[in-house]
């Protein structure tokens, strides 16, 4: 039986402004990313969703992202690998006592937005992220872009790793994702989203814009908690992938179960 994770960013709410339906749609995911207070979250939120997702049983993972509260961590940067590793590690160990406090354990590490698309492709970044993750804690999980630099450099420094594929975003030939700034980049029917979740999950493959078949490896499934319809997007997937035979549970217990995987 196929198995997949599925994850979603959550406690990026920021002091009195609120964003996404987080208690409401953990019930539908198995992972989830928590806002670390540099693109978006603050203290309070970290401890609240920290305890929500204690309560539904789900894997925590951090999810740092480049210091850009305004831009909310989307706008790229020019910084240095050291400066990469220095604002990952400082927002691990923020989440981390969090965690810890509430009894908890981290599971895993995403990076988020422009940091994370940064290190998809430049492999100083990439190496400088995964070694943060590995020094914090060699037994976190680094989630990255399928077939990624970022993957590669975990990999190498020998971290378990999870290929990440994305429901509502479109891809192209190279299998990266189309950038934000195109008008193709998101995926607004949700029909097609799970088509293509369904086929990237069962068949490894994923249909570019440049229409050609891209082989791709899904391990766990971005859906995205602040979109209009999250809830409902969040509800029908999870549903779908269990129709088709796909057994969702988080990537921390899929790789427990495998531990040769990598």
């Amino acid at each position: 039986m196929k198995v997949v994770d599925l994850n979603c960013d959550m406690g990026e709410s920021f002091g009195a402004y609120r964003l996404g339906r987080d208690a409401e749609i953990l019930p539908y995911v198995t992972s989830v990313n928590i806002a670390c207070g540099f693109h978006a979250g603050d203290a309070g939120t970290m401890r609240t969703t920290v305890k929500l997702a204690l309560e539904q049983a789900v894997g925590i993972g951090a999810h740092p992202g480049l210091q850009d509260l305004i831009g909310f961590g989307r706008r790229r940067m020019d910084i240095s690998p050291q400066e990469a590793y220095d604002l990952v590690v400082y927002q691990i160990g923020a989440l981390w006592g969090f965690v810890r406090s509430e009894g908890g354990a981290m599971q895993h590490v995403k990076a988020h937005g422009e940091l994370y698309n940064m290190a998809a492709v430049n492999p100083g970044l990439a190496e400088a992220v995964a070694e943060a993750v590995y020094k914090v804690d060699p037994g976190l999980i680094l989630l990255g872009l399928a077939g990624s630099e970022l993957i590669r450099a975990g990999e190498r420094i020998g971290l378990r790793t999870a290929s990440e594929v994305f429901s509502d975003r479109t891809y192209q030939s190279s299998g990266s994702l189309t950038p934000r700034r195109q008008p193709d980049a998101l995926i607004t029917d949700d029909g097609e989203a799970v088509r293509q979740v369904i086929r990237m999950v069962q068949e490894g493959k994923v249909h570019s814009r440049q229409g050609t078949d891209v082989g791709i490896q899904a391990d766990t499934v971005c859906i995205h908690g602040d979109g209009a319809h999250a809830l409902e997007f969040a509800r029908t997937i999870h549903e779908a992938l269990q129709q088709a035979g796909i057994a969702v549970q988080s990537i921390g217990r899929t790789l427990s179960a495998n531990p040769e995987e990598r």
